[in-house]
């Protein structure tokens, strides 16, 4: 929900429920006064009241924040979605179109570093990234927070990746007299990004490290299959007997 659309929800909001306090203040109001000369002022008739009086003082609070809120300008519309980006949504709603969209946005990132100094590094860096997906929903406790970290350096790896393709193709345009130095910036950016790819499948691979030992028992068998294993038992020993009363018996002698 965008802000438009939430400003106007809570305007509707506060309208219906002044117009609600309005109809019941008045319904309160009007039979507190028909009510009271007839039998007298009681205990009732003050529940009656007060009850009056409390809807008449919700409903003139609810108008008058309906009245704040609608003297402040409506936030703007957001920008309509292109034909394509309405497409793209449709279709990444599916489990199977959201793997194909995140494929085919990183086949159009890996062609933007193709035959630069950085495009080797970068294929490491999406295996590693794959690994991490399927790691991701069985790191739990202190690994969830390793994920989030994982997530923000690999934003920036590739923002710097294709930084440094950019650069790297911008080398033979520039003047000879001044392409030492974009050079050596140059080389200081791909020495840069090739480190911290190192440094992320380090972390992959400590996250897979943190998967296996986290699913070893404590001691022992896991229980589930030590289940398996008795319940195989069981049934080979059912089976076998079954076949023993199914031989025929020997004739008597």
């Amino acid at each position: 929900m965008d802000e438009r659309t939430r400003y106007f929800w809570r305007l509707n909001k506060l309208r219906g429920s002044a117009r609600r306090w309005s109809v019941l203040g008045g319904g309160l109001t009007a039979a507190t006064a028909v009510l009271t000369p007839y039998a007298g002022i009681g205990v009732a008739d003050a529940v009656w009241a007060a009850s009056a009086g409390a809807s008449v003082a919700l409903a003139w609070w609810r108008w008058s924040d309906h009245r704040e809120l609608a003297a402040i300008e409506p936030p703007p519309a957001p920008p309509a979605a292109l034909p394509g980006q309405r497409l793209v949504a449709a279709v990444e709603r599916f489990p199977a179109g959201r793997q194909m969209v995140q494929e085919v946005r990183r086949q159009r990132n890996r062609y933007a570093v193709r035959g630069s100094a950085v495009a080797q590094a970068w294929d490491r860096l999406d295996r590693a990234s794959t690994t991490l997906t399927g790691l991701a929903g069985r790191l739990t406790g202190p690994g969830e927070g390793a994920v989030l970290e994982a997530t923000v350096a690999e934003q920036w790896l590739r923002d710097l990746g294709q930084r440094v393709a950019s650069v790297e193709r911008a080398l033979p345009l520039t003047e000879p007299d001044r392409r030492a130095p974009l050079q050596q910036s140059h080389e200081g950016l791909a020495t840069q990004f090739t480190e911290g790819v190192t440094a992320y499948e380090r972390l992959v691979a400590a996250a897979a490290s943190y998967v296996a030992e986290d699913g070893h028992p404590v001691t022992g068998q896991h229980p589930s299959l030590t289940s398996l294993t008795d319940a195989t038992d069981r049934l080979r020993g059912i089976a076998e007997g079954l076949s023993e009363l199914r031989r025929p018996s020997s004739p008597a002698a």
